[in-house]
């Protein structure tokens, strides 16, 4: 796993091959069938039955106790600070990667996972997409060429809303975001009333700002989460995801004269796949290299994928 090598002294990770992590789901129960897991799954993304088997119920039987003992100290601070009324925040788990990596099901198969819980917890997902500027404002700030890198989004909107989420006020609104018009949706919201636990799924989640140098607090998204994972592949695997998936959407979702990819279903088979390569190497890579696997040493989880899309390698931070 690059600089994340097994067996080595001083990493703050502990590397598991997918076959050594799947065996710590213990007897963590298997709730999802086939069927759903095909719903759940994005666009030329082979998860599977035996896929969640392998490595969501072991993540989710972690989570577990991340969350029985979060609670655990919640209940020792209304003791410590003799509070009977102090508001539990969610438990707020962040997950970060590349376009094209998996992100959408993974954040998606483990909401279904840990909402089926024994204690039936109530689990909320919500993904950065909806705090993208409208691309009235990046075509204004030329900033569409830019879109998903760090400036392309409302982070004070981001951070406004995790703080709502983590002082545990109901009725928390997130904006929604289209991928068939690529754009937000003006004035449509999900509304989020205090969940036991949210997913915020993005790919930047984990990234960081300048610091001032006048001390004064400068907010991470991440510093609102109380677990982490990132979605790790090898570029050249990502490349390969992103134009197979570009090349099938412009044999479906692209031909509806709707959306705002249409034009690229007219075109001829090596004309399309000419602009995906363009679209990666101008846009996508560099959000990569510059913004996206900077950030993967922030994570407490880290999901290595191979070449079939599958989970190959897991590494988890040492407490």
């Amino acid at each position: 796993m690059d600089q994340l090598v097994s067996g080595e002294r001083y990493s703050p990770y502990r590397i598991f091959t997918a076959e050594e992590w799947a065996a710590f789901r213990d007897d963590t129960p298997l709730t999802l069938t086939e069927d759903e897991v095909r719903r759940l799954r994005s666009l030329n993304d082979p998860v599977d039955l035996e896929e969640v088997r392998r490595v969501y119920l072991s993540m989710s039987r972690l989570l577990s106790a991340h969350v029985e003992a979060n609670q655990l100290l919640f209940r020792q601070r209304q003791i410590f600070f003799d509070a009977d009324d102090a508001v539990k925040a969610p438990f707020v788990i962040g997950i970060a990667g590349s376009v094209a990596v998996g992100k959408s099901t993974t954040a998606r198969v483990l909401k279904e996972l840990l909402a089926r819980w024994p204690s039936s917890p109530k689990v909320d997902l919500v993904t950065t997409d909806g705090f993208l500027y409208p691309n009235e404002t990046l075509r204004r700030e030329n900033l569409m060429d830019r879109k998903g890198f760090p400036e392309s989004y409302d982070i004070r909107a981001i951070l406004r809303f995790l703080s709502a989420i983590k002082a545990g006020l109901p009725n928390v609104r997130a904006p929604l975001y289209s991928h068939f018009t690529y754009d937000v949706l003006p004035g449509e919201f999900v509304t989020i009333d205090r969940p036991d636990i949210l997913i915020f799924e993005g790919i930047n989640v984990l990234q960081t700002r300048d610091l001032p140098e006048d001390g004064k607090a400068v907010p991470f998204v991440s510093d609102f989460f109380d677990f982490s994972i990132y979605i790790d592949a090898p570029e050249e695997l990502i490349h390969q995801w992103y134009v197979d998936r570009f090349m099938r959407l412009r044999e479906t979702a692209f031909r509806d004269p709707q959306s705002f990819f249409h034009r690229y279903s007219k075109l001829t088979e090596n004309s399309a796949r000419a602009i995906a390569e363009q679209l990666w190497a101008n846009i996508n890579l560099k959000n990569l290299r510059e913004n996206i696997l900077p950030t993967r040493p922030r994570a407490d989880l880290i999901l290595r994928k191979g070449t079939n899309h599958l989970v190959e390698e897991v590494a988890l931070r040492k407490l």
